[in-house]
């Protein structure tokens, strides 16, 4: 019963992000990144030390795709202060990791929270906005 469980969670993801803009794939790999610090959190206070560095593991590489897909030239500063905060993040999952330290990532779930609810708060003008200049700029070839 568990594996059709999960088939109908992957498609039913799958699904989602076939009809996401960027701002939803962006909010969903948010949600998918606490989700993952607060199941490897579980994990270490129940010392299933396996399960634990999968989650933590899958938090850091969300992440890091996250980083990644930061756009310095639009972001500036901005995105600057984002990208190492985002570093910040991935190595203290990894102590957290080596010190199977719930504490820590705890510290990661409330750092990673507050920059999922500002996200949150982005009206749906600027989004739409952000993403038709995002849009313009590839139409362009920039």
């Amino acid at each position: 019963m568990n594996g059709k469980i999960k088939h109908y969670q992957r498609e039913a993801l799958k699904t989602r992000l076939a009809s996401a803009d960027p701002f939803e794939v962006t909010q969903m790999l948010m949600e998918g990144a606490l989700e993952s610090m607060k199941i490897a959190k579980i994990n270490v206070e129940m010392k299933d030390l396996e399960n634990k560095s999968k989650f933590i593991a899958k938090a850091t590489t969300i992440i890091d795709t996250l980083r990644l897909s930061l756009d310095h030239g639009a972001g500036g500063e901005i995105s600057e202060n984002l990208s190492s905060l985002y570093i910040y993040m991935a190595e203290r999952l990894l102590e957290a990791s080596i010190e199977n330290d719930a504490t820590i990532i705890n510290e990661v779930i409330e750092l990673f929270s507050g920059i999922k609810g500002a996200w949150d708060q982005i009206s749906e003008s600027d989004r739409n906005s952000a993403y038709t200049q995002m849009q313009n700029k590839t139409a362009i070839g920039e």
